[in-house]
């Protein structure tokens, strides 16, 4: 479901005043909140984003406006499938 136009999108408070953010550095700024909407002037930030267990970093470009943080770090592991090997014959 998505969000209602009347109450606008969601940022996270911390996350608009975080006092670096103003200034053009490369330094990366902690997400936790992944449900937080990607603003126009996040735009070539880099951003470490919380997936439960570590940071996942991503670097803001322009198709990414609109989108919320939580769908570019996946919090699923990917199943690896072990490869059984043939028993040599003795």
């Amino acid at each position: 479901m998505t969000r209602s136009l009347i109450k606008g999108p969601y940022v996270d408070k911390k996350l608009l005043e975080t006092p670096g953010l103003d200034l053009r550095r490369s330094e990366n700024f902690k997400v936790y909140s992944r449900n937080s909407l990607i603003l126009p002037q996040f735009i070539n930030r880099n951003f470490e984003i919380h997936n439960g267990k570590g940071f996942i970093r991503l670097s803001v470009t322009e198709e990414m406006v609109g989108h919320k943080f939580g769908e570019f770090a996946s919090t699923r592991k990917k199943n690896v499938y072990k490869k059984k090997l043939k028993k040599k014959k003795k």
